[in-house]
């Protein structure tokens, strides 16, 4: 295989640190320390009398800190993710993460005091131009006033992550990067025995979907009292907080409204029949059968592309794509091959899946995917890259604003999958590829806004109910098969052990409440490739300024430029309706 698919590029984490016992890093993490020691010094207890230009001078010398700390935790977190089944490499991501939150500690009170601060003083000091620069910042950071506990408190809170929620999610991805699927004559990785479920071949994908479901069973106890020690440390923290609901802290990072959380998730399962229950019993109907077994839900069709892609045709399809609607786009693009930024080939024990890290805006993002070759894998590639060019276009924005909030960080990788998928569609050869590609993008758009708004709506079941006490693994499954049947359809039969398939999604464990954001991306992608397709003329520049704008920038000011409007309900079946019009699209064919 790796034969056919040519050179895969691999990291060069170099650019950060020469090695984990390198004396580079060990310099830095004793700067970082000496740094935040200084910045105690001359700052705790004395926020307040600070005017403007002093608070601003504060502030850029924070950021510096959080730049510093950032490429180090960076390089510990990348250099893990390469093999997480290595103890060594575990060991060593733990100690830097150590290290970086006593570090830290020392300058929570910079945060708490800045809070505490009354909006009538912030703004007279925001007369000061050094400090008015960091009023995106500041606005973020205050939202969370009303949810700020005591000095000491935060600081304990801060200090026991590390052997708190941290602790089990490394449990959590050391488990899965170690489970072991047998699968025929071979014994496979999650990534690779997952790739089996979209073969062409129906005994693999069952064989497959057997292997799967029965080595998670076999270590569900893990994965539920992770799932269940989560929930419940999440419901006492939001207690404290006085988060109304478990979303709503997700939501306030995210610079998001419940409501406008809210009305995406009543359009999407509103759509549930038109979309979902539609294109699945129209796939039933091609299969020849009244209902399918669960694996054949990312089965190819009979006419799907199946060649394999080699990697230097994947970089040439993705950054042509991207060249045809920006040039400018296009060579952000081409900085991330042959540079060592992008970390390709499937191997035991890596992170499986695929994401691009920001690391800080001083040194570049990385990519990491599990490439195998599949047109879906070029479009995984076309997806990470847009991350990776928005995160390089806001990096000017510096350490503090670089970052998108969740609900817009989704916007440029899933546009850059769909400028590749129009690209590859252009040139499809006759009808029956025409059919497969387009059943292709909308069973990934299914996985993206259905898939992800029932991942959401089992979250929300699962917070719920674990505040009525702790869920045994066979009540999770129940919640799990309630809303896989009612968001795919009837179009499907299960066996008994899909009902373990919920327990190797990282997001639940990682980040609860993230899913979301991927339909809220595909949506919004959705609407603004329409006003793209409408009116062409000056859309490139509106979109790359929206991309440089990091997190300086909320969602309503963000999409003004281009007439939409996210809190509008109609904004969402906008979005979905592209995906209707497909599905329209493919019953005609």
């Amino acid at each position: 295989m790796s034969a056919m698919l040519g050179d895969l590029p691999i990291w060069n984490l170099a650019d950060l640190y020469s090695s984990p016992t390198g004396t580079d890093l060990d310099a830095d993490i004793k700067r970082a320390d000496a740094d935040a020691v200084a910045f105690a010094r001359d700052y705790e207890g004395m926020i307040a009398g600070l005017d403007g230009k002093a608070l601003g001078g504060a502030i850029a010398r924070y950021e510096a800190l959080s730049d510093l700390m950032g490429r180090v935790g960076s390089y510990a977190s990348l250099y893990y993710a390469q093999d997480m089944a290595d103890p060594e490499r575990g060991r060593f991501s733990q100690n830097v993460s150590e290290k970086l939150t006593d570090i830290s500690s020392k300058l929570i009170f910079f945060g708490l005091e800045v809070k505490r601060l009354e909006d009538a003083d912030i703004a007279g000091k925001m007369k000061a131009p050094e400090l008015a620069m960091y009023a995106p910042w500041l606005r973020d950071l205050r939202a969370f006033r009303p949810h700020t506990l005591s000095d000491e408190l935060e600081k304990a809170l801060h200090e026991k992550y590390v052997v708190g929620r941290a602790a089990w999610s490394r449990l959590f991805d050391e488990t899965i990067a170690r489970l072991r699927y047998p699968f025929r004559n071979e014994v496979l990785s999650e990534a690779q025995v997952l790739d089996k479920l979209s073969n062409k071949d129906p005994g693999v994908r069952k064989d497959a979907a057997k292997t799967f479901g029965k080595v998670q069973g076999d270590n569900i106890a893990v994965f539920s009292l992770i799932t269940n020690t989560l929930a419940k440390d999440k419901e006492i923290e939001d207690r404290w907080r006085k988060f109304a609901r478990p979303q709503s802290s997700m939501n306030l990072a995210n610079v998001v409204e419940d409501e406008v959380v809210d009305a995406l998730q009543a359009s999407v399962k509103a759509a549930y029949p038109r979309l979902a229950h539609r294109y699945y019993k129209l796939k039933a109907k091609w299969f020849g059968v009244k209902a399918m077994p669960y694996w054949d839900r990312n089965a190819p069709l009979p006419e799907h592309d199946d060649r394999t892609i080699p990697w230097a045709e994947a970089e040439k399809i993705v950054l042509d794509a991207y060249g045809a609607f920006s040039p400018e786009l296009a060579a952000v693009g081409k900085k991330f091959f042959g540079t060592g930024w992008i970390d390709a080939p499937a191997r035991p024990g890596k992170s499986p899946g695929a994401f691009a890290h920001p690391t800080v805006p001083s040194a570049h993002p990385y990519l990491l995917l599990n490439y195998q070759g599949k047109v879906r894998d070029v479009m995984t590639l076309a997806h990470e890259l847009g991350h990776g060019v928005h995160q390089v276009l806001a990096a000017k924005q510096g350490a503090l604003m670089a970052d998108t909030p969740l609900t817009l960080a989704e916007t440029a990788s899933v546009f850059g999958e769909m400028l590749t998928f129009q690209s590859l569609l252009k040139t499809a050869p006759d009808k029956a590829t025409r059919k497969a590609m387009l059943a292709g993008k909308v069973e990934d758009m299914l996985n993206t806004v259905v898939r992800q708004i029932a991942f959401y709506d089992f979250e929300s079941r699962v917070h719920a109910a674990r505040r009525e006490g702790e869920l045994t693994p066979d009540a999770i499954g129940e919640i799990w098969m309630a809303v896989q049947t009612e968001s795919l359809g009837p179009a499907f039969t299960y066996d008994d052990e899909y009902k373990y398939y919920w327990s190797y999604i990282g997001h639940f464990i990682h980040s609860p409440f993230y899913v979301y954001a991927y339909a809220f991306g595909d949506c919004l992608v959705n609407s603004l490739y329409a006003a793209y397709q409408a009116k062409p003329e000056g859309f490139q520049a509106k979109y790359l300024d929206m991309l440089k704008a990091g997190g300086v920038k909320r969602h309503k000011e963000l999409l003004a430029p281009f007439g939409l409007d996210a809190s509008d309900p109609a904004f969402w079946d906008k979005g979905l309706g592209v995906i209707s019009g497909f599905v329209d699209e493919l019953e005609k064919l």
